[in-house]
């Protein structure tokens, strides 16, 4: 599999990363060792976590099997802190609050280090410079290799990754956004202060919340993550009218290549500007091969071109210049 730099570092990733955010829940130990196996012998080697997946069972599942099947070293492990469980406070990334965090992860991760750790989402409530003291911190103790963002709005980024600048401060590497087909927001302001930055976004949900698996035309399946007890309101906004003209775009456009719309939808925001992976959660194995078989595809201009036009979000001022309004 292709490896991109992560940023403006040396660390190179698998252009598709292994998502866990169902491990520990929807998805079992056994389920988990064979796309984990499936993954890396695809030559993939990014993974995904966080310490709220699960609570924390997302985090533990991986370290049994980075003990049992894969070791260690073959992978890129990456989590993220700063959900926190509390009814007046959804996001807490004071520096006392992740440095905790990150220290419990890499207990039930059992490893003394993870390759990139993201702050999960912006806190208004704590200053930014505490937050990015934490990061620091985490480096400079070798309890992260590189850091990054989460859920950041483009002026968050921006103003993140500025106060990353000079002083032997570690640069932000990544901010881990969601991006597809149906969901082209970070197009507004995110990435472009992302490529402005040098911060590699990594695409989460590419493939819509499944919905551009085609999977959701006709029903809803039992045995999908729409009818799960916990996902089924993360997939039922992209359940619309226009989203389902997106995906007959994309049936279309997979049947005119003799593939799948899961291979053109995912082969779309892998290879979109400033994406370095794109981050594929499957709740079965052979779901994650059918993921792993885009390697081969990329997309012909016209038919990106087609697909960039039926999925554009609307933009107006001041995103285009204001004398053309």
């Amino acid at each position: 599999m292709e490896k991109r730099h992560l940023g403006r570092t040396g660390l190179r990733v698998s252009r598709l990363g292994l998502g866990t955010m169902t491990w520990g829940r929807d998805t079992d130990e056994h389920e988990a060792a064979d796309q984990l196996k499936e993954f890396v012998d695809a030559g993939g080697d990014l993974v995904d976590t966080a310490d709220v997946y699960a609570d924390g069972g997302a985090e533990y599942l991986l370290s049994r099997l980075t003990d049992s099947l894969i070791p260690r070293s073959e992978l890129v492990i990456a989590t993220k802190a700063g959900s926190v469980p509390e009814s007046d406070r959804r996001f807490d990334t004071s520096r006392g609050y992740l440095l905790r965090a990150l220290d419990a992860s890499l207990h039930r991760l059992g490893t003394d280090y993870v390759d990139l750790w993201q702050v999960h989402a912006f806190d208004p409530g704590t200053p930014t410079d505490e937050t990015l003291h934490a990061l620091d911190l985490a480096v400079s103790s070798g309890r992260a290799r590189y850091v990054g963002v989460s859920n950041h709005s483009g002026w968050q980024l921006a103003k993140m990754a500025a106060r990353r600048q000079g002083d032997g401060r570690v640069p932000l590497a990544a901010t881990q956004m969601e991006y597809s087909l149906l969901q082209r927001g970070i197009e507004r302001e995110v990435l472009p202060a992302a490529l402005d930055a040098g911060v590699s976004v990594l695409a989460s949900s590419p493939l819509g919340r499944g919905v551009l698996t085609g999977k959701y035309r006709h029903a809803v399946p039992k045995d999908s993550r729409g009818a799960s007890p916990y996902l089924s309101g993360f997939v039922q906004p992209y359940l619309d009218d226009r989203s389902r003209r997106i995906v007959d775009a994309v049936a279309t456009a997979a049947d005119g290549l003799a593939s799948s719309p899961l291979a053109v939808a995912l082969a779309w925001v892998r290879d979109r500007p400033g994406v370095a992976s794109a981050l594929v959660g499957a709740r079965t194995t052979s779901q994650l091969q059918a993921a792993l078989s885009v390697e081969a595809l990329t997309l012909p201009e016209e038919i990106r071109g087609a697909l960039d036009d039926i999925s554009a979000p609307v933009h107006r001022y001041p995103d285009h210049d204001w004398s053309e309004l």
